[in-house]
């Protein structure tokens, strides 16, 4: 049985899939691929990642049941929306976005920095 942590970061992955796949086919069906940078990152941060995530947290439960692991998830669910919002926001011509863009990235390279610091730490 999948533990409460890690099912919580599939249950997100799930919410993610379900958006990357809707804008693509928006995408498609407009013919306008703009957000096509954004269809890429909502898919591979949000679908392949979380996923990821909730199974290296489920087969490393001491990990995914730390201080660091909750500190991860709320600086990953905060950083990722950010960064996507803004860069769809900068694809569709707000320049102004870009530092935003920044801002939420670092707090994505922070979260997996943490991430991978975590397992390694509860790895036995």
């Amino acid at each position: 049985m999948m533990h409460a942590h890690a099912k919580t970061w599939v249950y997100l992955a799930l919410v993610y899939f379900l958006v990357a796949i809707f804008l693509g086919v928006q995408m498609g069906v407009s013919q306008d691929y703009a957000l096509r940078s954004v269809h890429t990152h909502v898919h591979l941060l949000g679908w392949v990642s979380l996923t990821l995530t909730g199974l290296v947290y489920h087969f490393f439960p001491h990990a995914g049941q730390s201080r660091m692991a909750h500190v991860h998830f709320w600086l990953y669910n905060s950083g990722t929306p950010l960064m996507l919002v803004a860069l769809a926001l900068f694809a569709r011509g707000q320049g102004a976005a870009q530092p935003v863009i920044a801002i939420g990235s670092v707090m994505v390279l922070l979260a997996v920095v943490l991430f991978v610091f975590n397992v390694l730490r509860h790895r036995g």
